[in-house]
């Protein structure tokens, strides 16, 4: 029979209400909790990156493909150029592409009979992957591609709705002014949608239309687009894609990742990695130092056993084993109390979405979660292991007491 494993059980498990028990548990707590937020920290800021990152890359997909043109910046109107068949054939050809889409933007005065606004427009075609908007899409449908119909469809945020004072079925006015001397042009439009992203950048400048539009508005003919837009299976490889594609594409083309196009997003979001590993290590902190001061509080408090047990031939590595072993109970029992106590409320946020933030800040309604198996593991086995490594050092104080005073002081 292993005389510390029993001793030491006997110690953590004792149902007498001692201050030994208090210290235990509250120990075994703060572990949990500690745990816990690791847990919650590393799958919030997961799915807060994922969910940001999908809304950017539903609007504008992974990578852009375009001519070469210098000084053309993500928010301004691209030069034409022309469809491009074997620039096609390779991105459909390549196995980490999902999507490939053509667009266009044009600067318009978006007008109703009582106020006016700015807006961007991204034009895009029938064979458009309309799976990418539909899921911001708070109101009506997707845009129509009918040549037939009197006035084009658009499809309108959130934001430009408030501001005019629009809804779906609405007419307005698109004017478009090519300089100060000639006079703008107007089309009618419908709004037969409304969208909200909830990124600022996006509400409050783009609108949808069809990419025939503005063709005719530009004079381009019907084979004439800005670029594509690729959108990839994993958005991880954008970097590594996009090489390949500047080796394998026309000179005069240039692929760039969509996150260089808009860093400020990105950088943002990278921003959220440093709170992350800020909060691990103020976690880890206090659940080691809590585990060395319930150490040391139940070596005091058992000086006299101590002492007793060298007294009669114990030697101080089976003394040290008891409380070694005790650390080992009580880091146990909290990080599996913790590992339960934080993916359930990981699971719970996924079912019912009970945290809420302000989404003007974070583009979002509800703290997304992202539940990555290999964190947890890593959190419980890391916090296992170095705890064990920890525990060494209040155990050696054990060598310290002197069976002689730790009698005579009893």
């Amino acid at each position: 029979m292993n005389i510390a494993s029993f001793i030491a059980r006997r110690i953590v498990w004792q149902k007498s209400h001692s201050f030994s028990r208090f210290i235990i548990r509250l120990s075994a707590a703060a572990t949990a909790i500690s745990v816990a937020i690791m847990i919650l920290a590393l799958a919030f800021v997961a799915g807060f990156q994922e969910a940001v990152a999908d809304k950017v890359f539903s609007f504008w997909g992974h990578i852009r493909v375009q001519q070469e043109v210098p000084s053309v910046s993500g928010l301004a109107e691209e030069l034409p150029t022309f469809k491009n068949d074997t620039i096609e054939k390779k991105l459909q050809a390549t196995n980490q592409i999902k999507w490939v889409d053509v667009f266009a933007t044009k600067s318009a005065m978006l007008k109703t009979t009582e106020s006016i606004e700015g807006v961007l427009l991204k034009g895009v075609d029938a064979a458009f992957h309309k799976e990418r908007i539909m899921p911001y899409l708070v109101e009506g449908n997707w845009l129509h591609f009918d040549t037939t119909a009197e006035q084009y469809p658009i499809l309108i945020s959130a934001y430009t709705a408030k501001q005019l004072q629009l809804k779906t079925g609405d007419k307005a006015f698109l004017y478009f002014i090519e300089n100060e001397e000639s006079m703008p042009r107007v089309r009618s439009v419908k709004v037969c949608g409304i969208y909200k992203t909830a990124i600022e950048e996006y509400d409050k400048t783009f609108a949808i239309v069809n990419l025939e539009l503005i063709q005719k508005i530009n004079g381009w003919s019907r084979n004439q687009v800005a670029g594509y837009e690729v959108t990839m299976f994993d958005y991880n490889d954008d970097k590594s894609i996009s090489n390949y594609l500047l080796d394998e594409i026309p000179t005069s083309w240039y692929a760039t990742p969509v996150r260089d196009i808009y860093p400020n997003i990105f950088d943002w979001l990278n921003l959220q990695n440093t709170n992350r590993r800020i909060i691990i290590i103020i976690m880890c902190i206090v659940a080691l130092m809590n585990l060395i001061t319930c150490l040391l509080i139940l070596v005091l408090e058992r000086s006299r056993m101590v002492g007793l047990l060298k007294a009669t031939g114990a030697m101080d590595q089976q003394v040290q084993a008891i409380f070694w072993q005790q650390g080992i109970f009580i880091t146990l029992a909290g990080v599996i109390i913790g590992t339960i106590l934080g993916t359930g409320l990981c699971w719970l946020q996924q079912a019912t979405g009970f945290i809420h933030l302000d989404e003007a800040a974070y583009y979002v309604k509800e703290a997304p979660v992202k539940l990555i198996g290999w964190q947890v593991v890593l959190v419980v086995v890391a916090t296992f292991i170095i705890s064990l490594l920890v525990l060494l050092i209040p155990s050696l104080l054990v060598r310290k007491i002197s069976p002689v005073k730790a009698l005579r002081f009893e």
